[in-house]
């Protein structure tokens, strides 16, 4: 049995993010069990990054992944504009106060600056200069080098099918084979609670959901320079593509079983409906259309940190939509808490416990 002291579940961004900053300073086994990492989630991501999405709770680590991301050629300049009607001035009001002192850089916009085509009633806008478009794949591909060349090793199609913790040591039973390690960390994603289960340790309440995404080409096709565009109510969101296609999001939230989701019909004529009510464009095709999993804490925030009621078990999960974005400022924070180290500078101010898995403890 091949002894580690860190045993990972999971290589999509959360686990492949993680291994890269802990395997410097531990010895790493990255288990995932599927035969390609980053199948689920990380491979269809909507693939851009805004410091608002997910929230105050989530934005310190969204702004503090930012230099890392640009530094490494991962961003492209977008920026994204949030639009809304008559009825929706509330909306504005009460995005516009939610990230007042936060840094992130937001403003009144004229919508009809921005949008060729755009019906008369979406008279709102918030521009936010910093949202970019991000190379998901390269980021996640860089994570995976990064971490083998600290001296992971890397598992594919190892599903876990049993962990028993005996002698302060995680014994894990794989598809690929029995491994053990001295700390075990829940990357999962939409699988987190099903891995604690088999573990023996209690669920946190991470439930998985379905987003879909169609690619369009439309006449016109959209302006190069257009930013990303989202509805403040959370209807649809869209943005430019290369080749002049077009990627529509209906920001549908459907709670599923984890699984190899696959987009539904109602959905995708949803997207094209809501999309239809906001420009006058007419869909000359529909050429793709995919889903991809989601999955949430109960509070909508990432978890970090080591289970209250099992040695050696942490969690890293619950990071939604917002686990790519968040990259390298969760990977560092994680890390940190893990190897019991100081936090280095581009976290040091956020407070790792605001994501400890122990404050599901407390609200039981």
């Amino acid at each position: 049995m091949t002894r580690y002291d860190v045993a990972i579940i999971g290589a999509g961004m959360a686990g492949a993010s993680l291994a890269a900053a802990v395997a410097p300073h531990a010895s790493v086994l990255l288990l995932e069990g599927e035969e390609l990492p980053g199948y689920h989630a990380t491979g269809r991501s909507a693939a851009f990054w805004s410091e608002s999405y997910g929230g105050p709770g989530v934005q310190p680590l969204t702004s503090a992944s930012g230099a890392a991301l640009r530094d490494g050629g991962f961003l492209e300049d977008l920026g994204s504009l949030h639009i809304g009607r008559a009825q929706d001035e509330a909306a504005i009001e009460a995005f516009l106060a939610e990230f007042s002192g936060s840094g992130v850089m937001l403003e009144r916009a004229d919508p009809r600056d921005h949008i060729p085509g755009l019906r008369a009633d979406w008279t709102l806008g918030v521009f936010e200069q910093s949202s970019t478009y991000i190379d998901v794949a390269a980021l996640h591909a860089r994570y995976l080098a990064d971490a083998r060349r600290a001296g992971a090793t890397l598992m594919l199609a190892a599903a876990l099918q049993g962990a028993t913790h005996m002698a302060d040591r995680w014994q894990l039973m794989t598809a690929a084979g029995m491994f053990s390690a001295t700390i075990l960390v829940n990357a999962a994603g939409a699988w987190a609670d099903a891995v604690a289960r088999v573990a023996g340790v209690a669920p946190i309440g991470i439930t998985a959901y379905r987003r879909t995404i169609v690619q369009l080409v439309t006449d016109p096709a959209p302006p190069a320079d257009m930013p990303h565009i989202a509805d403040i109510s959370g209807g649809f969101y869209f943005k430019p593509e290369a080749g002049g296609r077009l990627w529509l999001s209906p920001h549908d939230e459907t709670e599923v079983e984890p699984g190899d989701v696959q987009p539904e019909e109602i959905d995708v004529a949803t997207a094209i409906d809501r999309f239809e009510r906001v420009v006058d464009w007419r869909i000359a095709k529909l050429e793709r259309r995919w889903a991809g999993l989601r999955s949430f804490a109960p509070d909508r925030l990432p978890v970090y940190g080591f289970a209250p009621d099992a040695p050696g078990f942490f969690w890293c999960a619950g990071q939604g939509g917002f686990g790519i974005q968040t990259a390298p400022a969760a990977a560092a924070l994680a890390a940190a808490v893990l190897l019991g180290t100081t936090p280095d500078a581009r976290v040091a101010a956020i407070d790792p416990g605001r994501y400890a898995p122990d404050r599901f403890t407390a609200l039981a």
